[in-house]
């Protein structure tokens, strides 16, 4: 994969932080003419570095104010049980995160729902009956500190 320079990480720094500029608008804040920057764009999305431009919702105006960071415990760690077990999670809308985890946990889950009944009925009919889950541990978050998709890039 190719190198990124300066001047493409000024394009992703303005495109993480607003995603609806235009080629020409970010070509007039870093000082480029339209072409390259064009160009320069359509390369970062190529090789993958742009994966998707999205609208970031406000997830408590559209009611969905519970968050709940659930970790869960497989009973079996067949290649087959943590395939079924992934696919089964994707297609849940309400979980928006899923990462692997290291320790006594197998998943950790980022879980959105519009009240603590829902979120209880989801845990009890859906996840709950998935094959092979020997423990699910639900934490309930209290006050959202610091939630950004924007990433470090000088690091």
């Amino acid at each position: 994969m190719e190198q990124l320079d300066s001047t493409d990480r000024k394009i992703l720094n303005l495109l993480q932080h607003d995603g609806s500029l235009s080629a020409t608008q970010v070509a007039d804040k870093i000082g480029l003419s339209q072409s390259p920057c064009w160009r320069r764009i359509n390369r970062l999305e190529q090789d993958g570095y742009i994966r998707s431009t999205q609208a970031i919702l406000d997830r408590n105006k559209l009611g969905l104010g519970i968050v709940v960071l659930v970790n869960i415990k497989l009973s079996s760690h067949g290649r087959k049980m943590l395939d079924e077990f992934e696919q089964a999670i994707v297609d849940y809308p309400e979980v928006v995160e899923c990462w692997t985890i290291s320790g006594s946990m197998d998943y950790s889950l980022r879980v959105v729902s519009n009240s603590i009944e829902s979120y209880e009925h989801f845990l009890r009919s859906q996840l709950l009956q998935l094959p092979h889950i020997q423990e699910a541990q639900s934490h309930f978050t209290m006050r959202e500190v610091k939630n950004i998709t924007t990433l470090p890039l000088d690091l």
